[in-house]
């Protein structure tokens, strides 16, 4: 067996190999996929939401608005002390 040929066995065996593993990828892609749907369903099903407002809340995610709350900013006081407050505390 010359060298060009043992290169050649060597190349159709790589690509036999490259196939079975393309086609493993894709087997396990498509078993990821569905492991993911399946866990976004009992997702949905547990937060127990309807189609309607799955739907509003990805527009708002969209949008990033979700998980944003916004909190009314409390109004500082600050302790100061007047002529007056002096006269009353004596």
């Amino acid at each position: 067996m010359t060298k060009l040929e043992k290169i050649g066995a060597d190349l159709e065996k790589a690509r036999v190999r490259q196939k079975e593993w393309t086609t493993r990828v894709k087997n396990l892609e498509e078993r990821y996929r569905e492991e993911e749907n399946a866990v976004i369903h009992d997702m949905v099903h547990a937060a127990n939401l309807s189609p309607e407002r799955l739907a509003q809340i990805i527009a708002m995610a969209e949008k990033g608005a979700v998980g944003i709350y916004t909190q009314p900013e409390e109004t500082k006081t600050e302790n100061v002390t007047t002529e007056e407050d002096s006269e009353h505390e004596d």
